[in-house]
């Protein structure tokens, strides 16, 4: 990559990571804008203090950062959008018995589609975020690979990226490791150096994501039954959006054995609990279907396919829809357990990342 008089947009969360990303693109000779998107406001999800990415701790270790490597800083306000584009489908999903991941969605529409466009507006070649994740240009393609850092990858979350924007996306993190980028923050003394990483939804910092629905919505939603896999009623549930495929704690239940969700019965208002096996499953269908690099072969793929972020990825056929945003079918293998609605299914070739969809259903 020639970085000569190049300039980066750089996006900050006000983390270790994104500090990290920002102090490499300026060592690396890179003209750097920092900035923080903010996403929401307390009204939005019923918090007293604002969560992850978004509170006034948050920008001003942002900024202390950036006046530190001597890079300009600016917040730009993308409330209404994360609303639009986030935070409504990710209630509506739960709405529907799905169990959504919002970063997949806060990545495509948001940093990599509404950033990205600011990125070019301002003049800027590249975008840059904290993921762990490596980009690689080859054959006149750029392909989405997995993290140097197994542990930290994040390339799950970015599949549905374009090759257009992996052209002008850095992320300078990938071939690190996490205790290389905190002694890096620790050496340049950022305020972020220590700060521990998020670990739940930024909107849902508590972890509670039932209750922010509710307050959202401003509704409760009604109870009913739950009942063993034979239609027996077992006890009572107080919502199913209380509830995810796979759960076993928290179900209320008294059995003489472990009961896990393996069912949301919508039209019934039933919660559907049986046995651990009865979780594993081989074939499933996924909408919105992406495909990364190129055209879109016709037909069948070998590859391995991820369905949850910590999913370890499987062997598994995957027959391609005939076009992009379409329907595809994976059957994996091996039997996987608790395959669920709302998650994504990512496909890697290695660690090359070519593509996936939204689980719709598991078949």
């Amino acid at each position: 990559m020639d970085n000569k008089k190049k300039t980066a947009l750089i996006a900050m969360s006000g983390g270790v990571d994104s500090s990290v990303a920002a102090e490499l693109m300026a060592k690396r000779g890179f003209s750097c804008i920092g900035c923080t998107m903010r996403l929401y406001e307390n009204d939005m999800i019923g918090e007293d203090l604002f969560g992850t990415c978004c509170s006034l701790k948050d920008t001003q270790d942002a900024r202390a950062v950036t006046e530190k490597i001597g890079i300009p800083y600016y917040i730009y306000h993308y409330e209404n959008e994360f609303r639009e584009m986030v935070i409504e489908p990710f209630v509506c999903s739960y709405e529907k018995c799905e169990t959504p991941n919002p970063c997949i969605r806060c990545n495509k529409y948001l940093k990599f589609d509404i950033l990205y466009k600011k990125a070019m507006e301002l003049g800027c070649e590249y975008i840059v975020t904290g993921h762990y994740a490596r980009i690689e240009e080859k054959d006149g393609h750029f392909y989405l690979k997995k993290a140097v850092d197994l542990s930290k990858d994040q390339s799950y979350v970015l599949y549905d990226l374009t090759e257009e924007q992996l052209s002008h996306t850095v992320f300078p993190l990938g071939d690190f490791h996490k205790t290389e980028a905190r002694q890096i923050a620790e050496e340049n003394e950022f305020v972020t150096s220590h700060k521990s990483d998020s670990q739940d939804i930024c909107f849902v910092p508590d972890g509670d994501y039932a209750s922010m629905i509710k307050r959202y919505r401003n509704k409760d939603y009604p109870g009913g039954d739950i009942v063993d896999k034979d239609g027996n009623v077992i006890g009572h549930h107080n919502g199913l959006i209380n509830y995810t495929i796979g759960q076993r704690r928290g179900l209320g239940v008294a059995a003489e054995k472990r009961l896990y969700v393996t069912k949301l019965d919508i039209e019934k208002n039933q919660v559907v609990l049986s046995d651990n096996e009865d979780l594993f499953k081989t074939d499933l269908t996924v909408r919105d279907f992406h495909w990364i690099t190129g055209e879109m072969p016709k037909g069948d793929v070998r590859c391995s396919v991820k369905i949850r972020y910590k999913h370890k990825e499987q062997p598994a056929t995957v027959t391609l829809p005939e076009k992009e945003g379409g329907m595809a079918h994976i059957s994996f293998d091996e039997p996987q357990r608790a395959i669920t609605a709302g998650q994504s299914a990512v496909l890697y070739d290695g660690d090359i990342v070519l593509g996936g969809g939204i689980i719709d259903h598991a078949d």
